[in-house]
């Protein structure tokens, strides 16, 4: 597991060096806690993927979000067990940084969500080392098809969920 890649450490790379959008750029901080809620048991970092996905995007896509973010995690931590690289969350000169693993995971989302399909599965084959998963393919398709290229990144005001109190 690594959690303490130094900024400027060789696998690393500048976060706008990827090209994705907002929503996918958005991903990464939630998918590092899950990592590390992963990893290490005694963490209360799935509490902190919830709920940044929620206050970035609003409840109602940011919940379903993180629970599919959650399952892609699960299944990468099932391939690659300890092996993949993921930026420790909590560190904020690692922010603006990514490891070669978070650009796949990124590229590979943002591929889907765009159905192109022969660069989506060159970051699957990247990713998972060669398995070409179909667990991971499948949790991935899913996401793409919930949260697609060009949905509304974040739930209207008008549409959130509202409580008063009546007399």
């Amino acid at each position: 597991m690594t959690l303490s890649i130094q900024a400027g450490h060789p696998t690393t790379m500048p976060l706008d060096a990827l090209v994705c959008d907002a929503f996918e750029e958005g991903l990464l901080p939630i998918a590092r806690h899950f990592w590390l809620a992963i990893s290490r048991k005694d963490t209360v970092a799935w509490h902190r993927a919830y709920t940044i996905a929620a206050e970035r995007y609003g409840e109602r896509i940011g919940f379903p979000l993180g629970h599919q973010l959650a399952k892609i995690m699960r299944i990468l931590k099932d391939l690659r067990g300890s092996g993949l690289e993921i930026l420790d969350p909590l560190d904020l000169a690692q922010k603006s940084q990514v490891t070669n693993d978070e650009a796949l995971l990124v590229a590979m989302i943002h591929h889907m969500r765009r159905d192109e399909t022969p660069s989506a599965r060159n970051a699957v084959d990247a990713l998972t080392e060669g398995r070409m998963d179909p667990e991971i393919i499948r949790a991935g398709l899913h996401l793409a098809s919930r949260f697609p290229s060009g949905a509304p990144e974040k739930t209207p005001p008008a549409a959130q969920a509202r409580l008063f109190a009546v007399k």
